[in-house]
């Protein structure tokens, strides 16, 4: 096995060119994204005077996937996708903290893709790729807001969370894939998706009257949402082709 795949390596090095035959294999990905923001701002109202805003925010997205080769044009494959982000923000006056909001989500789900390549042995090669994902998505938010002064002052609370949560995509991309190795790849295509998800949140509100600890009313509140998206998409991927039977 290690031979075969050594001269394989030396081959494809040699001719510059992807050599795709039944069995291969097709590891790679979309390119991943992990972001992450912090920023602040100062408000003036003229009501309530200066304020500040803090902002912290990250998003991750990572979508891995693996195809065979049914033919020398044709590859069929899974995938996998993972998303957590968060933002938290907050409002201060006078070094004090009056407000915030935290909303975390959490999206994972498996799919799977069709690629066909209209070209094999040159070192572009176009293609059309299709593929479907679903998975589960879940949602959580908390807070607090003070407000009013003296006897008239307050605290509202909350805190929700969704269940059931659910998304669906489906694209088809045009593309090519440029090789810039022996064995590697990168993708670049456009096309256009397709986005469905739905959730069921609950959220509950709490009203401390003075702001004395002792809650006295409690709101809950349920929403059901679903959003639909046809949009544009452009992308840029990596892959690396394998030959048959390495281990």
């Amino acid at each position: 096995m290690k031979k075969q795949f050594l001269l394989f390596l030396m081959f494809t090095a040699l001719t510059g060119r992807a050599q795709f035959s039944k069995g291969m294999r097709m590891a790679g990905s979309s390119i991943g994204s992990i972001v992450y923001n912090r920023g602040s701002a100062d408000i003036e109202v003229s009501q309530i005077g200066t304020n500040q805003s803090s902002t912290r925010q990250y998003d991750i997205n990572l979508s891995p996937a693996l195809g065979w080769f049914l033919s020398t044009d044709q590859v069929l494959g899974v995938s996998l996708m993972v998303n957590p982000e968060g933002i938290n923000t907050s409002f201060q006056q006078n070094g004090s903290t009056y407000q915030r909001d935290k909303n975390n989500s959490f999206n994972v789900g498996v799919g799977g893709f069709f690629r066909h390549y209209f070209s094999s042995g040159k070192t572009l090669l176009p293609f059309a790729h299709a593929a479907v994902s679903g998975g589960i998505s879940n949602l959580k938010t908390e807070g607090f807001f003070y407000g009013g002064s003296g006897p008239a002052a307050y605290k509202d609370s909350y805190e929700g969370s969704s269940n059931g949560g659910f998304f669906g995509n489906a694209s088809l991309q045009l593309g090519v894939t440029k090789m810039v190795g022996a064995v590697t790849g990168i993708d670049f295509s456009i096309g256009y998706n397709y986005s469905h998800t739905g959730h069921t949140f609950t959220r509950t509100t709490f009203h401390d009257i003075g702001n004395d600890g002792t809650i006295e009313e409690r709101r809950e509140n349920e929403t059901t949402t679903k959003f639909n998206n046809h949009g544009f998409q452009v992308a840029v991927g990596f892959q690396v082709f394998l030959p048959a039977g390495k281990k």
